[in-house]
C-alpha cells in the first residue's frame, strides 16, 4: 500500500511547514487526488488515520478532493472527462487523444494550523 508512504510524506510536509510558521498544531489538511494518479483515496484516508495519532496533527481533518480525468481533442478543440484510465476517446469525433489536461494531481493544497 503505497498510500501509507504518501500519507507519511504529506504529514512530514505539513509538520515541517507548521514548524516554519511557528505553529504547534495542524488542524486540517486538504489533498487533491487525480483519477489518474494511481492513488486510492479511501486507502489514503485510512493511512492518515493510522499515522496522525501522537503527532502535532493528531485529530486533524484530512479532506481528500478528487480530481476528474480531463483530456483534450486537438481536432474538435474540446475538453472532455473520462471514467477510464486506459485510453481517451473524444466523445464528439471518436479520435484517440493523448493530451491529458488534469487527473494526475497529487497535491497538498491547503493547511490550517495554529
Amino acid at each position: 500500500m503505497h498510500e501509507l508512504g504518501i500519507a507519511e510524506s504529506a504529514l512530514q510536509i505539513a509538520l515541517d511547514r507548521a514548524r516554519t510558521e511557528g505553529a504547534s498544531r495542524v488542524h486540517r489538511m486538504v489533498i487533491r487526488v487525480g483519477a489518474l494518479s494511481g492513488v486510492d483515496p479511501e486507502a489514503l484516508q485510512f493511512a492518515f488515520t493510522a499515522i496522525l495519532p501522537g503527532t502535532a496533527a493528531e485529530g486533524a481533518a484530512v479532506q481528500i478532493d478528487p480530481v476528474a480525468a480531463v483530456a483534450h481533442c486537438p481536432d474538435c478543440r474540446q475538453d472532455f472527462t473520462t471514467d477510464t484510465d486506459h485510453f481517451f476517446e473524444c466523445p464528439k469525433c471518436g479520435r484517440l487523444c493523448a493530451t491529458i489536461k488534469q487527473g494526475r494531481e497529487l497535491d497538498l493544497v491547503r493547511l490550517e494550523m495554529s
